[in-house]
């Protein structure tokens, strides 16, 4: 990104601070199956170990990486993400290490972090930039280091679509209509579906195949990748609500990464 770009964005994200958790699905919320917290329940030693929160946003995450970790520190581009997460912890905010700045710029933590995570931060719309910043957090990375992250996934929004369209098939629409209901109802107007992109409010997203995952996190210098998903429950928060409970759940996509 170049700088120009950069300060638009911050500014974006910046404005969305105080309804971010509103906007956008939230890995933490109840009746989420998230991988990502678990294999932070299950690390070795966490109580001797530093651990940095890249794109921490409104600061979700942080009270459990408080609760596990030595040490914390909490990296965001946009200073408005910065102020809702000290806001968050309240007095707990003093056991955090915060820096406003782009995830390719973290020259200072190199070789002095156990755990990187990044939950849907790596959403950069340059695919130039999000190699910087994979190639800039394996360097963070003591030896045995570890990268835990979640991406926002597009084959989700194909697989809502999938849904949305058989069921209109199902009430004997007319396939043209059939089509033209499911992209109106999975707002396909805002995705880019070739390029994996998203664009609302001002806001430009990547949104993600696995297999552009596995090979970017390669391309950055991980040998070891392992993927997952994190399912989200059918509820308000989809735009297909609880209609279809019955059917697997949609999801982002979660990662292990390891140098």
């Amino acid at each position: 990104m170049t700088s120009t770009t950069t300060r638009a964005q911050s500014r974006h994200w910046s404005r969305h601070a105080t309804k971010y958790d509103e906007l956008f699905l939230d890995p933490f919320e109840p009746g989420v199956e998230n991988p990502i917290l678990q294999e932070i329940e299950r690390l070795p030693d966490a109580g001797s170990k530093v651990v940095i929160d890249l794109g921490c946003g409104t600061g979700p995450l942080l009270p459990t990486l408080l609760s596990r970790f030595k040490e914390v520190i909490a990296v965001d581009f946009a200073p408005a993400m910065i102020d809702a997460s000290k806001a968050r912890l309240g007095a707990e905010a003093d056991r955090v290490r915060f820096f406003v700045r782009p995830m390719d710029q973290l020259d200072e933590f190199e070789g002095a972090v156990d755990v990187s995570v990044a939950i849907n931060s790596i959403v950069m719309p340059d695919v130039r930039d999000i190699d910087r910043s994979l190639a800039a957090i394996r360097r963070t990375l003591r030896p045995g280091g570890v990268f835990f992250g979640v991406v926002p996934a597009i084959d989700a929004i194909q697989y809502q679509t999938m849904l949305l369209l058989d069921r209109e098939l199902a009430r004997g629409t007319a396939p043209a209509e059939a089509d033209r209901l499911a992209s109106q109802q999975a707002e396909h107007h805002l995705y880019d579906f070739a390029f994996g992109r998203f664009a609302f409010q001002g806001l430009r997203q990547k949104f993600w195949q696995s297999f552009e995952l596995t090979y970017r996190l390669r391309k950055a210098g991980f040998s070891s990748v392992r993927l997952d998903k994190v399912l989200y429950p059918w509820d308000s928060n989809l735009p297909l609500g609880d209609e279809f409970r019955d059917q697997p759940r949609s999801w982002d996509w979660a990662f292990e990464a390891r140098p």
